[in-house]
This record gives structure tokens, sequence and C-alpha cells, in this order.
């Protein structure tokens, strides 16, 4: 996809109007409290946006709003068919405003701007229509009965659901969500993080120009202690879907118990394995796949491969490759698009990732690339990608997900101890496995405890496979058609002829 010049993406900026106000029950407003938070761009420290700082009472209003809309029918009471047209201009819409939302997402977030546009808005897009395609073609049971019974197995929707989306993939990450749980027929209070709302807040209206009913998508701005909370505790929401850290999405799943016992589904943290066997079919590919690995995205992946697993035979060989290729990912300007690594989303990310550096250099593992904060002189939040090499698995740094670009190098001599290193971790969303022995490849994903496994590449995958993670790093399934059992009820009705 070509793109602009640095130049014209600033030229854009200055025609650019940016909402900051919540979206309920069809239009902008602000919070009931009138309380705003500003919104700072971490590219070069820039005002946006007085974004609408919501709280319990805009939760109400929005879930009034949203289960108003689902008991009526308008949205709900379609035929499929019908949704699935209203779906595929919604996402007809995000692609023809990509560089519009492109330009939110890496202004408010940080990213490359090359990626907003050619992954972000094109994958979000491709999330809502997938959904959308599908939902007509996905079909209810008849059970085997008696000749005088018919046992008819099928889904509904599940009502209101309230999805609480992340920082590092905003716009995309609500859509994972957005595309199932409308194309079932719920009605939906989006939650974007306080880090990066501006997309949510903007694809809001390109929901009613597409035809999506009033009420049936709302967003709410605001923190997670104020109105992330009140969603949560609130008993008129029926289902909670979130992406975010592990140590929230506890939180969530106590709020749940404490109020009406909600479903929660939860796609959390990760720390992720990258396993490179000597025997490896190509170890430049491996190299080059690593450094992609922890600087894509500045680090600010849950499926980030932060932990770099090499067979100690080929480490002094292979560990070199990777830092050469790391080289290609240096930071840059975020509005450049040739920049590939982009600007931290804030700086109390950027404190968090150089107290880490700090941490493993204190705990006895050896710097060998990276570290040190870049680009000041921007007034951004710009960090190198970073390397340790003799890191220890008991260490902070390769227990606790950094949401960083910093990669721990973990020697191994056997393919158990290997997938032992592996599987000692809280988190078990992602892994990758390196290697032509198609057996002991095979035999290595099957042991992995992670959600997604991916031989002789790193995050292969599309919208038909799910995503999601083993232990702490959550449950449910994001994407594919298992992510429709997450916003429906499923209902047996027996009836006698």
């Amino acid at each position: 996809m070509t793109t602009l010049s640095r130049e014209q993406w600033e030229s854009l900026f200055q025609n650019l109007t940016i909402e900051g106000r919540a979206f309920i029950d069809g239009q902008y407003c602000t919070a009931v409290s009138a309380e705003t938070f500003e919104s700072l761009s971490p590219v070069d420290g820039r005002h946006l946006a007085n974004v609408a700082s919501c709280d319990a009472a805009d939760a109400e209003r929005a879930v009034l709003a949203a289960r108003r809309s689902f008991e009526s029918g308008a949205w709900s009471g379609l035929a499929p068919a019908e949704r699935k047209r209203v779906l595929i201009a919604f996402a007809d819409l995000l692609q023809g405003n990509a560089e519009e939302l492109a330009l939110l997402e890496t202004l408010d977030m940080g990213k490359p701007i090359s990626d907003s546009l050619s992954i972000d808005v094109p994958g979000a897009a491709n999330a809502i229509r997938w959904s959308a395609e599908a939902i007509d073609k996905v079909y209810d049971e008849v059970a085997p009965t008696p000749a005088d019974q018919l046992g008819l197995v099928t889904r509904e929707a599940v009502g209101v659901v309230a999805a609480i989306v992340p920082w590092n993939f905003p716009l995309m990450m609500a859509c994972w969500k957005l595309g199932p749980a409308l194309a079932t027929g719920n009605s939906v209070i989006l939650k974007p993080s306080e880090k990066s709302p501006l997309t949510a807040i903007r694809i809001a209206q390109l929901a009613i120009e597409a035809g999506i009913p009033a009420g049936v998508l709302n967003v709410l701005p605001g923190y997670g202690h104020t109105v992330g909370k009140a969603l949560a505790l609130h008993m008129d929401v029926d289902t909670l879907v979130f992406t975010g850290s592990t140590r929230i999405a506890k939180q969530l799943m106590i709020y749940a118990g404490e109020s009406n016992m909600k479903r929660v589904w939860l796609e959390a943290g990760g720390k992720s394995p990258n396993i490179v066997f000597a025997d490896a079919p190509d170890l430049q590919a491996a190299a080059d796949a690593a450094a992609c690995a922890i600087a894509f995205n500045q680090g600010e992946v849950c499926v980030a491969g932060s932990r770099l697993l090499v067979e100690r035979s080929i480490k002094d060989r292979f560990l070199p490759m990777v830092i050469e290729a790391l080289k290609a990912w240096k930071p840059g300007h975020s509005l450049d698009p040739t920049t590939r690594v982009g600007a931290l989303v804030d700086g109390t990310q950027l404190d968090t990732v150089l107290g880490y550096v700090q941490a493993g250099a204190a705990e006895g593992a050896t710097l060998v690339a990276g570290g040190k904060r870049v680009l000041e002189e921007t007034g951004g939040v710009y960090v190198e990608p970073t390397i340790f090499d003799g890191v220890d698995n008991a260490m902070r740094i390769a227990r606790e997900e950094i949401f960083g670009p910093v990669l721990s190098v973990i020697a191994f001599d056997t393919a158990e101890e290997a997938i032992s290193i592996a599987n000692d971790s809280p988190f078990g969303l992602a892994a990758a496995v390196w290697s032509s022995d198609l057996s002991k490849a095979h035999r290595t994903a099957k042991a992995l405890r992670a959600g997604s496994v991916w031989v002789n590449q790193y995050d292969g995958g599309d919208m038909t496979a799910p995503f999601g993670g083993f232990k702490q790093s959550g449950n449910g399934r994001d994407k594919s058609l298992h992510a429709f059992d997450k916003y429906t009820e499923l209902k047996a009705t027996w009836i006698k002829l």
C-alpha cells in the first residue's frame, strides 16, 4: 500500500478534527460530570484532544441505551443476512476512511504510520467483514430424537456486551470483538483504553453511517477504575470481554462474581517462548523473525517473542545474527513512512521498560544490544530494541510481561529442557518452534502449553484461526467461528409432537 510522506501526514493532521466525546445512543455527548482528560501524542508530545472522562453515570446511560436497542429488536431482530449487509458497509467505511483512522491511531498510540495504514486499519475492516460474511452461514442443530419429539438447539444473542480493549492495537482489537458481537445481534458498549481512545470514538459515527441503529454501539472513553469498573459491576451487562493485563483480568472476574455473575472472557498477558533448534531450516529467517517478534509495534504486543530459547550448540553463531537483524529495527519518527519502530504509548510505559532494562542488568544478564531512550529531542517517547544474553528463566525479565522491546536469550541443550523452560511461566498465550525435523517440531508444539504455536515462522494465522491463551493468559477465543461462542447463549427446545 502506498503511503504519504511525513510532510503530507503532518498536513492531514492540521486539517483533522479530532472527536473526544463519548458516543451514547447514536450521538456524541460529554460525560455527565463534564470531566475530561488530555490526550497527548507520544510521537512528539503534541496536544490531540480533551477526551470525555466517563464514569458510572455514563455507564448507566450507555447500558440503558444498549438494553433498549437490544430489546427493541432493531438490530437483534434483523435477519442475519441483513446484519451482514450493514456490517459489510461498516467495514467498507473503515477502509474508506483508512488515512484518517491510521493517522489517529499513530498519533494516539505511537506506532509507525505505515503499520497503522497497512496492518491495523485493514485488519480491523477485515475482522468486521469476516464475521459479517460468516453469520448467515452458521447453522443451528436438530437433535436426534424419537419420532414423537423435536429437539432444537439454537444460538441466541447474549444481550448487552461490554468490551474493554487495550491500547496497543486499539482499532483492531476493538473490531475483533465488535465483529462477532454485532454479527450475532448483540448491543455493545466499547470501552477503549484511556491511553488510545480516539479511533474507537471515531468509528462509532461510521457505524451509524453504515446503518447500525442508535444504541447498538456505544463508546465510553475513560479510566479502568471508573467507567471500566462500573461496566464490570453493572447488573444489566450480560457479557464482559476484555483484552489487557492479567492483573486487570483477575479483577474483572471478581467484579463479575460480585454483581450478576456475567460471563467474562479474557485475553490477558503473555511471555511467549520462541524456540530455535540447531536444525532450524533457515537460521537467517529465524533470526529475522526473532528480531521482528520483539521489535514490531515497539514490543507492545501480547504475543511478543520476548523469550528467545536457542539450542546451545548454535547460540554463539545465532545470537550475532539476531543482533544484526535488529539493526533494521531502529526507532524513528512515527509519521515517517520508513519508520519500523515508533514511539512507546506514553512516558509511564517508557519508565516501565527502562526499569526492566535496569532490573535485567542488576540480576546478572548481559546487555548486548540497545537499552536506551532515544530521540528525546522530538518530544516523543522512543526506546531502542534491547537484547539480554545469559538470561535465567527465573529472572524478572524472563518471567514478567514487559510490553516493550526487550528480548531475553536463554540457552538450552535438549528438546525436553526447551519445553520445560518454555512452559515454566504463568502465561500460555503463544510460542514458536524452529526445526527441520517434522516429528520433533510436532512433538514440541504438542507439549507447549500455549493457545497458539507457530512452526518455522512467528505470529502466523488469520481470521480463520482462533486466538487466545492457556493458564493466566486467559480464556475464550477471538477470531474464527469459535469467537461467536462468547456472544451467544445455547438454548435447547424440546417439543412434544
